[in-house]
């Protein structure tokens, strides 16, 4: 008798991508071969994303599409869309299980009792103060060179236009034991790099009295891992102190995905952030200055309610002068039940051009950038071949570069002079070649 089939689709975050792979690795263990979306199976596992309305849709087009694929298939809805609409989700007649974002450990059981005949099963926990960390293991990653591991989830921030508090819950931190644990096994698997994740990362420990250096200082000095890089940050909650403390460490990857949301006070004020441009400047300068050379990215929201002409231009002019490596531009999108929806919304063609004019100025840093790193040798995690042959990888500060190379490169760390721009990053050659 062959095995069943099941594949996940993931929207969203690394967190998301994480928590499907640890899904994915129970699964493995229960006998199921995993699939890809687009490839006949029996399960199809939804892990939402609902920072935005289009992840809700993405959500509801996927169970569409997989409902024609396989009639007969047991369909899933999970992740932060169905926790935090529950009455919208629930009413979505393709998915066969719908569950939140506490309880994924559930779902290979709801999957198995589905099979056998169960009925239709909602269940959405909601979430509460005090309650543990969910422990899970992403296994793993199916052939690629860096790994994710989740060390923290949950947010309290309450930025007056995010869901996620609501989707996500409260802070709540993995334990330093669980983490050197699957730290251990990561390494001892062959992955050369694992990324530190986290809903808010930079609170991971407050509920442990812990702080994020220490799980840091932990994955540095894992055996078997050359790099370790951390996730989006939360700029207010770095401090001089950490900065001196996590220079010292081999290993870590100068890149820091500082969140920016915008360089306009007034706008940041109205959204709750607990910064202003003058406090992300003085940390933006700290980071380049321990790390020199150190690439900073980070994601702006343009068309945040009440913005108005002046205050766009205001946070365009600062996304050009901390000129980004990277930097994510998106649309504000109204989440019902936060603040910001009630505001006086930016029409939808002004939004629209604004975000292609930020997306012009950040490719302008993210060029200017590049052309920095033009010259120089960097040693380079090549990970695969892209569809035009070309291998691809990354340096410690994320550079992507690209090589035309006949044999095989992937998972090794080698050396590599950047000679070129191409596409978004670099054409290199090896440095002993």
């Amino acid at each position: 008798m062959s095995k069943l089939r099941a594949a996940f689709y993931t929207l969203g975050c690394k967190v998301n991508q994480y928590e499907s792979h640890a899904m994915m690795s129970a699964f493995e263990e229960a006998g199921f071969t995993i699939v890809e979306p687009e490839q006949e199976a029996e399960v199809y596992v939804i892990n939402s994303c609902t920072v935005t309305a289009t992840g809700d849709k993405k959500s509801r087009q996927a169970l569409r599409r997989f409902r024609r694929q396989a009639p007969q298939g047991v369909l899933v809805l999970c992740g932060c869309f169905p926790q935090a609409f529950p009455d919208q989700a629930s009413l979505i007649p393709e998915a066969d299980i719908v569950m939140g974002s506490k309880n994924r450990g559930e779902v290979l059981q709801a999957v198995q009792n589905r099979l056998a005949g169960a009925d239709r099963l909602v269940k959405i926990l909601p979430h509460s103060f005090g309650e543990p960390f969910e422990p899970m293991k992403a296994g793993n990653f199916h052939s690629r060179t860096r790994a994710f591991l989740k060390i923290q989830d949950g947010c309290e921030r309450r930025c007056s236009y995010c869901i996620i508090p609501d989707a996500r819950g409260p802070i709540r931190s993995k334990p330093l034991e669980d983490i050197r644990e699957e730290l251990a096994l990561l390494g001892a698997e062959g992955y050369r790099e694992v990324v530190l994740v986290g809903i808010n990362l930079s609170c991971y420990g407050l509920d442990l009295g812990l702080s994020l250096t220490d799980a840091l200082e932990l994955a540095c000095h894992t055996p078997g891992i050359d790099r370790v890089r951390l996730g989006s940050l939360e700029p207010e909650l770095l401090t001089d102190e950490m900065m001196e403390r996590w220079k010292k460490l081999p290993g870590l990857c100068p890149q820091f995905h500082l969140s920016l949301q915008s360089g306009c006070d007034a706008t940041l004020q109205r959204m709750n952030r607990q910064y202003d441009t003058a406090e992300y400047r003085r940390i933006a300068a700290s980071l380049r200055s321990a790390f020199p050379g150190c690439a900073l990215t980070t994601d702006v929201m343009v068309a945040f309610p009440g913005e108005t002409p002046e205050e766009y231009r205001q946070s365009e002019a600062f996304v050009r002068e901390m000129n980004f490596a990277r930097t994510h531009v998106f649309i504000y999108s109204p989440r019902p039940g936060t603040p910001a929806a009630q505001m006086p919304q930016v029409n939808k063609q002004e939004a629209s051009r604004r975000a292609k004019a930020m997306a012009l100025a950040a490719e302008d840093c993210q060029h200017r950038f590049l052309q920095t790193q033009l010259g120089s040798i960097r040693p380079v995690l090549w990970e695969n071949r892209s569809s035009n042959g070309l291998w691809q990888g990354y340096t410690p500060n994320y550079t992507q570069v690209y090589l035309v190379h006949e044999g095989e490169l992937g998972g090794q760390i080698i050396e590599a002079e950047l000679r070129e721009l191409y596409q978004d990053g670099c054409m290199g050659r090896l440095a002993d070649g």
